[in-house]
């Protein structure tokens, strides 16, 4: 009977058979850092393999027989239970179609082993002996075992400048001298992080794991975003006054966990030397929940999840959004949709504009001139993704070795599956490294290690459409140059400014605005949907290009520069960059949106005057991707986005209310009125 090995992020955290009465596991015990011996798996065991690494160990059991029978096979393979799986090269097949995909391996003629990426952690389940054949030769290769006991501290309670105690727990390596530490502030609670990042606590690092003011066992009041800056200066100093700390920390995490990062950075505490900014949130009228002056719907999913003391993701889940958008005024809809209220939700909507209560979060202004080293991670499809962009642009001058960037054709969930809503990436889509940069990051800025940390490219990026990696010296990319496509008659974009100037009107009804399409219960919010049919309706306007007779790569963010007006004193317009391919299918890749009145800035609203034509200019998300020979570029405006953002009302008195009116809305192009998309093309060698 052979013995597999499971390892996380290069750990072997445990021994495995797979027997004819059931799986044998040797877990990796903390407290020695050793394997225990074999013992049966429990229910509970099973549980803890599956939140930690994706696998399924038991099913696997059951479907191991199978996987050795179709492993080496041909290029695409499908078992009885309806894994569909792809390979481009014989040796490694891709699983297609599912979040957290557990792809093969093949080594001498035979199933070696299975390897499941996601955001932060790569999980490969081994054959003994096949290890070379994995990422885990990488792993072998720059920081081999043995690995350090850990202890555990639970609950600590960190004061707070002005009182409060937050709950505190570490893992802490067994050794003589003090370490460098690695913070992660959650408001998901605590206890769920502690496996997870216990990979550093193996390698020498103190890990602090901390739950955010409010939430789980920390005392105060949960106001997202509000805290985070003092809160996370306040605990880097109790972290560097500990006997076991050097006085070094390292931040890592997504999402929440990204935005505390920079939040903490904006501080200029002197402890922090090292970030992993990983799909971070930005400040709030850039990214959530006030989008482009907007107001967020999509983001109820999360706001529901974190309404308690307690995380609940069962919240997010629900099969009556339809009717949970529909609650008017906004001010009840937490009470009647969850039978209780929600008091940050009561202070988002007091505060219509960029006040000093948003700006309290916002460490993009808050930090201009931080000098923290940083690792940004994040892909095109990031709900989250203008918080990276607000990263890359506060860490634009950085010198050469301080800024690496790792931006993927991933949602927010990250470096986890290949197919999204319809579009298929290429195998090579996820990386089985990102752990182990991970690692050399921090390795690099908080212990010194001279491991070509700086030498890795500076930029490593995903193309669509051309499905492959690339590196570049900076961001935005070198090599290109500027393009515009502007506006023209009949719906077309045309790289020529046209002499003749024209505008296209539609009805923006904010009773049946367009569908912006994403299930709320996914808590996905920019994925790369089919727009073809939502693009025949009255009220959204489509330009674009000729069919295109060579490829056209576009790389960086987009800039939608419109010229508008309305007969209504404010309302939303909202912009998608799509592919369109040769059977017509529009196929989003890139938004933005903004109000019209916070077009001179988010703190200074100014109303319209019917039939004045104003300039807005609306920066989308991220992208590359290359528009193949056939394919067209298309620009849509639209004022309605349900599912994703609560309607604007046109009235210009915020969004808290019942009174609503139709908008009728014009795009003006031509001569003075040179409406375009500005974009980056890369320049192909």
């Amino acid at each position: 009977m052979c013995i597999w090995h499971l390892y996380v992020s290069g750990i072997r955290c445990a021994d495995l058979r797979f027997t004819p009465g059931g799986v044998l596991h040797a877990p990796l015990d903390p407290e020695t850092a050793v394997l225990a011996p074999f013992q049966p798996l429990s229910a509970e065991a099973a549980a803890g393999y599956l939140a930690l690494t994706h696998f399924d160990l038991e099913a696997l059991a059951g479907r191991m027989a199978e996987y050795e029978r179709l492993f080496p096979g041909p290029p695409e393979v499908e078992t009885s239970w309806g894994a569909r799986y792809r390979s481009d090269d014989g040796v490694r097949w891709a699983q297609r179609e599912i979040k957290y995909p557990w792809n093969v391996t093949v080594s001498g003629g035979r199933l070696a082993a299975f390897t499941c990426p996601s955001r932060e952690r790569v999980h490969v389940l081994v054959r003994e002996g096949c290890e070379d054949a994995t990422v885990l030769a990488r792993w072998r290769a720059y920081r081999p075992e043995p690995i350090l006991p850990v202890r555990r501290v639970e609950n600590l309670e960190v004061p707070m400048r002005d009182g409060v105690a937050l709950s505190t727990s570490l893992l802490l390596p067994r050794t003589d001298r003090p370490v460098p530490a690695v913070l992660v502030r959650t408001p998901y609670g605590k206890e769920d992080e502690l496996d997870n990042y216990m990979r550093y606590a193996y390698r020498g690092y103190a890990v602090v794991l901390q739950d955010v003011r409010g939430r789980n066992k920390s005392g105060g009041a949960w106001i997202p975003n509000h805290f985070e800056t003092e809160d996370g200066d306040d605990t880097l100093n109790w972290i560097a006054a500990q006997n076991w700390c050097d006085g070094s920390v390292g931040m890592v995490g997504g999402s929440y966990l990204g935005y505390v990062q920079w939040a903490a950075a904006a501080s200029r505490n002197p402890h922090l030397k090292a970030l992993i900014s990983v799909v971070c949130a930005g400040s709030a009228f850039h990214d959530l929940p006030r989008k482009g002056g907007s107001l967020v719907s999509g983001m109820l999913a999360w706001a529901f999840s974190v309404s308690q003391q307690q995380f609940d993701g069962t919240k997010m889940e629900r099969d009556d959004w339809d009717e949970v958008l529909d609650i008017r005024p906004l001010a009840d809809l937490p009470r009647k949709a969850l039978g209780y209220d929600i008091p940050f939700f009561h202070q988002w909507l007091a505060h219509p504009d960029n006040d000093d209560f948003w700006r309290a979060g916002d460490w993009a202004e808050r930090g201009a001139g931080v000098d923290v080293p940083a690792l940004i991670v994040s892909g095109w499809f990031d709900d989250n993704g203008a918080g990276t962009t607000e990263a890359l642009d506060l860490t634009a001058d950085y010198p050469d070795g301080r800024r690496k960037i790792i931006l993927g054709p991933w949602p927010h969930s990250g470096n986890a599956r290949y197919d999204l809503h319809g579009l298929a990436l290429g195998n090579g889509a996820l990386r089985d490294d990102i752990d182990l940069i991970f690692l050399q990051w921090f390795d690099h800025h908080l212990l010194g290690a001279d491991n070509g940390a700086e030498a890795m490219p500076t930029v490593r990026y995903y193309t669509i459409g051309e499905e492959k990696w690339k590196t570049a010296g900076n961001w935005p990319v070198p090599g290109g140059r500027t393009v515009s496509f502007y506006l023209t008659p009949g719906g077309g974009l045309s790289d020529v400014l046209p002499e003749e100037q024209g505008c296209d009107s539609y009805t923006y009804d904010p009773a049946d605005p367009a569908e912006h399409i994403i299930d709320l219960s996914e808590n996905e919010l920019g994925v790369p949907e089919d727009y073809t049919l939502v693009e025949q309706r009255p009220d959204v306007l489509s330009y674009t290009t000729p069919a295109l007779t060579q490829p056209l790569v576009l790389t960086g963010d987009f800039t939608v520069e419109l010229y508008v007006s309305s007969d209504a004193p404010d309302t939303d317009f909202i912009v998608r960059i799509t592919d369109v391919d040769e059977h017509g299918r529009s196929r989003k890749l890139a938004d933005g949106v903004l109000s019209a009145r916070y077009r001179d800035g988010f703190g200074a609203p100014k109303l319209m005057e019917p039939g004045r034509v104003y300039k807005l200019s609306i920066r989308t998300s991220k992208l590359s991707a290359a528009f193949q020979p056939g394919h067209r570029l298309r620009l849509t405006v639209t004022s309605g986005a349900r599912n994703f953002l609560f309607p604007n009302r046109n009235t210009g008195a915020g969004f808290d209310g019942t009174e609503v009116r139709p908008a009728e809305n014009s795009i003006h192009f031509g001569g003075i009125c040179p409406s375009r998309v500005i974009a980056w093309q890369e320049i192909q060698p």
